[in-house]
């Protein structure tokens, strides 16, 4: 297994494969200058290697790596989950995605690909998760949430059933959202409430 990123987030997952038993052949990482993380060794020239997570904790830099790695090298993405998560035999998780300790994902849910679902998140039946979001710790997807590609769902952040938050937003820490939310919106508050856009670039909008 090999990481492509070094920051607080690839710790977590170092623990997870040391966890699983699973060995970790080097990391890489955009800064040339870094020899060492946690005693594991970089790899800077090495092209090609395989299965690998990205271990970057933001969404839109996850994406940008994810995306030019596809592109430029035959490379596999893996999937991990900690051994004390909770995962229905009839929920789907996409490639890179990493389901972090005590998180439960219950049947019927589908999780896309490069997604983080943090320490204690629940997503309740019949969720469905786009690429390259983060359910953060502790937060609570009721039945038959949807959350779109790239958003990010604060820590303790409750989303009642049904609801439907945009691509590219970002729902702040403790809010309790009963409304639907449309794509590029900080929102936050109880009842959570849209502040203002966010993300336009990568909505495919101009800027404003």
């Amino acid at each position: 297994m090999y990481l492509y990123g070094a920051s607080g987030h690839a710790k977590v997952i170092v623990d997870i494969l040391e966890q699983l038993g699973e060995p970790i052949e080097g990391i890489m990482d955009d800064n040339k200058t870094m020899e060492n993380f946690m005693g594991i060794p970089f790899i800077h020239d090495k092209k090609d290697v395989s299965p690998i997570i990205i271990s970057i904790g933001n969404n839109e830099r996850r994406k940008d790596v994810a995306e030019r790695l596809a592109k430029a090298n035959n490379v596999e993405f893996e999937t991990i989950v900690h051994p004390s998560a909770i995962l229905s035999k009839r929920a789907k998780l996409g490639v890179g995605t990493v389901v972090m300790p005590t998180s439960v994902i219950q049947t019927g849910c589908v999780v896309g690909k490069h997604c983080i679902i943090n320490t204690g998140a629940i997503l309740e039946h019949e969720c469905v998760v786009g690429d390259y979001a983060h359910i953060s710790p502790n937060a609570s997807l009721c039945g038959n949430v949807t959350v779109g590609e790239g958003t990010w769902i604060g820590a303790g952040a409750t989303i009642i059933q049904g609801v439907k938050i945009g691509k590219w937003c970002i729902i702040g820490a403790g809010s309790v959202v009963t409304k639907d939310i449309p794509d590029g919106y900080v929102a936050y508050g109880v009842p959570c409430h849209r502040v203002r856009r966010i993300n336009q670039h990568l909505l495919g909008e101009c800027d404003r």
